[in-house]
């Protein structure tokens, strides 16, 4: 089974997780923490979206704060919401 990532803060999300689009539904390219309604949740730049999900990773991976850190600096600017936005 493949793992979808979120498309804003690389969460890996599962039927649970999905946003929602406008008309209620499924948005399968980002989580409901970073899309609902249609509309992004906040206004975070990429790096201001490292910054608050890097402890997050690090807190639920057991892996250094710095590690995570380094891996979303790279991950992010190929996700679909930085893609364009860099």
């Amino acid at each position: 089974m493949d793992i979808e990532f979120c498309q804003s803060c690389g969460m890996p999300m599962n039927d649970n997780d999905y946003g929602t689009n406008v008309d209620g539904t499924t948005n399968k390219d980002y989580c409901n923490h970073c899309y609902d309604n249609g509309e992004f949740t906040s206004d975070r730049t990429m790096d201001d979206m490292i910054n608050f999900c890097a402890p997050k990773m690090a807190e639920n991976t057991g892996i250094d704060e710095s590690e995570a850190r380094k891996i979303m600096e790279e991950m992010f600017p190929n996700l679909k919401r930085w893609k364009n936005n860099k």
